[in-house]
């Protein structure tokens, strides 16, 4: 088999016994390439991802290094190929910076660093992180946490959360127990918002998710709640979630994805109130990335099944 890594990671392939070759994963795939049977993709641009989809006629599988497949999904490949993501080599540094959102949202890190910035020692904020009345919001001890999306990611993160004193709940297509955690089914998720003091959204992008958090559901929380999304920006309304904000009905919200990326300067989400945001970076890290595929190359070969397939 001829096989096509892009030039944003370095995968040693060696052991496979295959031909192996370096692209370009934002510029149209080289002619003398166009005939390879396996393509990984990671941080491809989408206009890579089409172009390889229009000419690559020979594919048997694009293998993503991606947790969510969304982008390759899009490209057009032909409904032979497979398509494999890379499910679980992000849980560790999402569920790690899911954990860090979390905690600078509760701590409201972010008012801490705007005194800091205009050289304020903040009494206000001491006294009500410290008063009776309000001490519970700046802690997740005793807080109930809820992880929409209780996937592999999920997995690494609800241990964190309950030994820190959180009490987890996931929502899942149906409920259950997951990682031992209770796991409530989707169509629950309403009444499970109401007692919710941090929702972390570990959605993927599908059609079934667009949107996914709305208005309706933004007022089930109450107005003490957090939002945290490690997921996908596709999945919030993000018209709501700022009206939300402006109105005082959400305490605050820590956001890694947006609809748009890079977020644009008329966003606004960079002007609401109690919002952090940063830039996309919760995984970028694929973690054990060639053993994957060096176990969807032999899978491949002998006519098994593929790991973490997604279509095709």
């Amino acid at each position: 088999m001829k096989i096509l890594v892009p030039h944003t990671i370095t995968l040693d392939l060696s052991e496979s016994g295959e031909d192996v070759f370096v692209y370009q994963a934002d510029q149209p795939v080289p002619d003398e390439h166009v005939d390879a049977q396996v393509l990984v993709v990671w941080q491809n641009t989408s206009e890579n991802l089409a172009d390889a989809a229009r000419k690559m006629s020979q594919l048997k599988l694009v293998q993503t290094l991606a947790a969510g497949p969304d982008s390759v999904l899009a490209a057009g490949f032909a409904a032979n190929v497979a398509i494999a993501s890379g499910r679980s080599l992000h849980d560790g540094p999402v569920a790690e910076h899911a954990l860090a959102l979390t905690l600078a949202a509760v701590r409201r890190l972010d008012l801490l660093f705007e005194a800091q910035k205009s050289k304020t020692w903040d009494h206000a904020y001491n006294a009500a992180q410290a008063s009776v009345e309000t001490e519970q919001l700046y802690t997740l001890d005793g807080a109930n946490v809820t992880i929409w999306g209780f996937g592999s990611i999920a997995g690494r993160l609800a241990p964190m959360l309950a030994a820190l004193g959180a009490s987890v709940t996931g929502v899942a297509s149906s409920r259950g127990e997951r990682y031992g955690f209770p796991v409530a089914a989707a169509e629950e998720l309403p009444e499970v918002l109401r007692t919710t003091d941090v929702l972390i959204s570990i959605l993927p992008a599908t059609p079934e998710t667009t949107d996914a958090l709305n208005d309706e559901l933004l007022r089930a929380l109450p107005e003490t709640a957090i939002f945290v999304n490690v997921g996908r920006g596709a999945t919030v309304d993000e018209d709501a979630l700022v009206a939300a904000l402006d109105e005082g009905r959400l305490r605050a919200a820590a956001l890694d994805v947006t609809k748009e990326e890079p977020l644009p300067a008329d966003s606004k989400l960079w002007s609401a109130p109690n919002v952090i945001i940063t830039p996309h970076v919760a995984g970028n890290r694929p973690k054990g990335s060639a053993k994957l595929v060096l176990a969807n190359l032999s899978a491949l070969r002998d006519g098994r099944a593929l790991t973490n397939q997604v279509s095709g």
